[in-house]
């Protein structure tokens, strides 16, 4: 078997989901754990003092994350009726944590991403140069032959999972 597949979609899932938990804890915050079925909105619940959130976490080998295709009308490409369906699936108190195993060494940690459903809309809106898109993506610079041409799309370096991103969201929820 090649690396590849060994780390199947599933795994990256699980992988994501223990090494947000594990990072959380790192950085001095509680955290709840799921076992068993999944509830739809979260993965973990990570609290400080009397603030809390619901953690829904996304991990990726491939530098991008799908969100919202499926909220696509057939025959249509409305991204953004699309992100603003997905949008409203979630609550004020749920946060995304989106982790990157994208040419990450199995002794480094991957990149991670905070951000609220209203940031991740905002950004989803704006991609392709404005016309929007169903897929969040890491960095990336759109071809001569793309809708988006001549722009890039890149996760804003606010999202940066730390400690002071984690509290700044507890704070505000």
């Amino acid at each position: 078997m090649t690396k590849g597949q060994l780390f199947t979609s599933y795994r990256v899932g699980v992988a994501a989901e223990a090494i947000a938990a594990a990072q959380f804890a790192r950085l001095g915050y509680d955290v709840s754990v799921q076992y068993g079925a999944n509830q739809p909105e979260y993965d973990l619940l990570i609290a400080k003092g009397a603030h809390m959130l619901k953690v829904s976490v996304k991990g990726s080998q491939d530098g991008s994350w799908g969100l919202t295709q499926s909220y696509l009308t057939r025959g249509k490409s409305d991204y953004a009726v699309a992100a603003d369906t997905w949008h409203a699936r979630h609550s004020a108190r749920t946060v995304f944590c989106f982790v990157q195993f994208k040419g990450v060494s199995a002794d480094e940690r991957p990149r991670m991403y905070l951000a609220t459903p209203k940031e991740v809309v905002a950004q989803l809106k704006k991609s392709a140069g404005g016309r929007g898109e169903t897929i969040l993506h890491e960095n990336k610079a759109w071809s001569a032959r793309a809708t988006g041409a001549g722009t890039v799309d890149a996760v804003p370096t606010s999202w940066k999972l730390t400690a002071a991103q984690i509290d700044k969201l507890l704070a505000s929820r």
